[in-house]
Formats: structure tokens, sequence, C-alpha cells
């Protein structure tokens, strides 16, 4: 719980091994699938041993609450460059889903009472402080950002930043109503009220969240469909990467998005989206998507698995897995991208096997490549070891460990005993 996962682990110098938003966001789901969650539990407990330090980071911007740093050792901000300091604040989000991912897999609920709410309220509080009113719309806003694409600094209400505070408040609130019932020294230490609360669930109810009806799609901020706007595909080979052939400014000036970001929190809240909204969107955003962050390629894998494109969701696949061994950025010799590693995981388990776990349900919605006869993984949930083997008949869930377990399978649910398994195969789908 003192240390963390720098974005190159101990495999080259670039970012120092500082600590970034990648761990919360890419690695902590790798741990929660694989290794005891003590182990995911000292990741959040890192955050926490720096929440006076992140509450310092808030007041120096004359904000309440707690703004965690985008690169830190210590919990100080170590980031020298004042659109990442300052506007990448999106980081904020990611402390607070973190402990919902956490707690939602692990069903850990103490560590919300003991810890996490105390996280949970220093974010809260700083959304609500970051905020504006505009009182022409009669809504809240967000100004001076820049959200998960960096080849977009400084702009107003992105997208993701705006749903991930509006869903940071509401959340804030939720564990607050739960906790009033059944830790209210947990309330009473962080001195919440009512009227504390009444305030963090109006600005989620008001928040402005960018969409444009004629497109019906969301906007990634306020004035990104202004841009010119050139599909990745018809750029000349040679310009790519963009970071290393064209100059700063041209690429700010751009259309082309360097990672997941609308698409990003498509991701995190994938059950508040249907097939539809996300099939729409994942069409319109990958075909500016440069993915030059080894952030990018397994989110948007995993999107194209839930809307069928599994010919895309591989070639998605290929890219995470193949970052550092193609040197697809021309940048392997500064130590492997970590994310990519967590990525390709990512990809596999809950790309290509479907794996989620909303409203503390373990499901599965497999699908096969094209170019693979099956696959099989092996993941840690709650009590269990469970091992998944998919194919093209179908799909065996082995319990290998642990309790009786419910599981669905395309929405049907199932009771894994103890060293027993269940066979789902496909002519059943008729």
């Amino acid at each position: 719980s003192r240390l963390n996962i720098g974005p190159k682990g101990f495999t080259g110098e670039k970012y120092g091994g500082a600590t970034y938003w990648d761990t919360e966001a890419y690695c902590l789901p790798v741990y929660l699938g694989t290794t005891s969650k003590e182990v995911s539990k000292n990741l959040l407990l890192y955050r926490y041993n720096q929440l006076e330090k992140a509450k310092e980071n808030a007041k120096k911007l004359g904000l309440e609450g707690a703004l965690y740093p985008m690169v830190t050792f210590n919990g100080e901000e170590c980031h020298n460059e004042w659109e990442i300091t300052f506007e990448e604040i999106h980081r904020n989000g990611s402390m607070v889903y973190a402990i919902y991912n956490y707690t939602n897999y692990t069903g850990d609920y103490e560590y919300i009472k003991e810890y996490g709410i105390d996280v949970i309220v220093e974010v809260a509080r700083f959304w609500a402080s970051r905020v504006h009113l505009n009182k022409r719309k009669d809504l809240y806003m967000i100004h001076g950002v820049t959200g998960p694409n960096e080849y977009d600094n400084n702009v107003n209400n992105n997208w993701y930043t705006n749903y991930l505070a509006k869903w940071c408040l509401e959340y804030a609130a939720e564990n607050i109503s739960k906790l009033e019932k059944e830790c209210i020294e947990s309330v009473n230490r962080n001195n919440v009220s009512k009227e504390e609360v009444k305030t963090w669930l109006n600005i989620a109810d008001k928040m402005y969240l960018p969409y444009d009806e004629e497109l019906d799609i969301i906007v990634q901020h306020d004035d990104f469909l202004d841009k010119e706007f050139i599909k990745v595909n018809d750029l000349p080979k040679n310009n790519l990467p963009l970071n290393q052939n064209w100059s700063w400014d041209k690429i700010l000036r751009s259309c082309f998005i360097k990672q997941a970001d609308v698409l990003q929190g498509i991701y995190y809240f994938n059950d508040k989206f249907t097939f539809k909204e996300k099939k729409r969107n994942f069409e319109f955003y990958e075909s500016y998507t440069v993915h030059e962050s080894s952030l990018s390629p397994s989110i948007y894998s995993i999107i194209a698995c839930e809307i069928d494109n599994l010919d895309k969701a591989y070639e998605l696949y290929s890219r995470t897995a193949r970052l550092d061994l193609d040197n697809y950025n021309n940048d392997t010799e500064d130590g492997l991208h970590i994310t990519s590693m967590s990525g390709a995981w990512l990809s596999i388990i809950q790309g290509f096997a479907g794996m989620r776990t909303n409203n503390q349900t373990l499901s599965f919605n497999p699908k096969l490549p094209n170019k693979w006869n099956s696959y099989s993984f092996n993941i840690n949930y709650r009590e269990n070891k469970l091992k998944i083997e998919v194919n093209k008949d179908g799909i065996n869930i082995t319990n290998l460990e642990g309790n009786d377990i419910e599981v669905n399978v395309y929405d049907k649910k199932y009771i894994v005993k103890n060293n027993e398994y269940i066979a789902y195969r496909y002519v059943a789908l008729s």
C-alpha cells in the first residue's frame, strides 16, 4: 500500500516510475480477477493514504475536497504541464470508480465503511466546487478541462469528465444514504449533512452532457464537431504517429483522437448504454482515433465485441497485445507499456468473453473471433476460482474452488457447484 504501478513497470525509465490513473482504470481489474482481494485493496489504500495530499492539491487551486494528482510518488502533483496538472481532472473520478469496482467485484463493503467513503466524499466535494451553474440554461457545466484525449486541450464540457463527475456525486449520495443505516460513524467523521447531499444530487441532476441530435451521438466536448474531419484511414501513413511527425499546434487543431474518450465512459458504464448507442458512438469515434496511447486499443476492442464487430475487435486486441512487440508507436525503446499488457487481458476477459459484474452479478457473454479455435482462462471471483473455456461448440465454466456460485451466461442463470462445471452449447440459441 506504500507503492503503486508505474506506466513502464521496471522495463524503462520514461515517466520515472511515477503513478498515473492507469493503475485504477487498467491494472486494478486484472488484479481483481487474478489475485487475492488483498492485492487490490492495497492499490486502493495507496490512494487513501494520500488523501490529505489530494486535499492540499485541491486547495492550491482554490477548490474544496480532494484532487488526486495526475502524476505522483507521495500524493503531491509531480506533473509540470498546466493543461495536464490543472485540467485533466477526470483522473479524480477513476479513483472513485476503482472503489466501486473493488466493492462490486469482491463484495467487501467494509472497505467503504472504513476507508473508501472518505475518498468518495472528498472527491464529491471537489466536483461540487469545480462545476459552475449556467443560469441561462439552468445546467451545471465544467469548463477548462482536458479529457482522456490529450490531443484536445483546454476544452469546455468534455462529456466523459462531466458524466464521471455526475456519477461520482450520485455514488457519494447513494453511499451516504446506505451508511446512515449501516454505519453512521462513517458519515459523522466526514461531517456530511443532508443539505450537502441534496446539493450533490441537484448538481448531478442538472449536469450538462453534450449531445448532437442530428448525428445522434454523444459529443466529446462543446466545440468538437466544429473541427475539419478527416478519417485516420485517409491520412498518409508517414504522418503516423502524429506526435512524432506533426507540431503540437497542428495536432490540437485536428479532429484526431489520441485514445478512448467518449468510449472510456461507455466502457466504464456499459450497462447504461444500449447496443445502438454503443454502435453509433463506436463507429463515429473509432474512425478518427489514432490509438497513440496504450490505454486506447483495448477499450475500443471491448466495445467492438459488445456491438458484434469481431473482426475490428480482434484487430484492436492484436494492437494492444503487440503494441511493444511490433513497436506501433515507435517508442518501445522507452520501455514496455504496462497498460497494453493489462489491456490484452481486458480485451479477452471483458471483450471476447464478455465478463461483467454489474450489480454484483457475475455474467459472461462469450464470443469467438474468427482467427481463433478456442481460448480459456481462470479468474478469481470472491471466494471462487473459475475456469472459463470457449470454443466453436460453446462454453464450459468449471468451479475449481469455492462455494456454489450463480453465473449468468447470455442472460440465463446457472448454479455452478464446487468441483463441477456447466456446459452451454450454441445449439441452445435456436
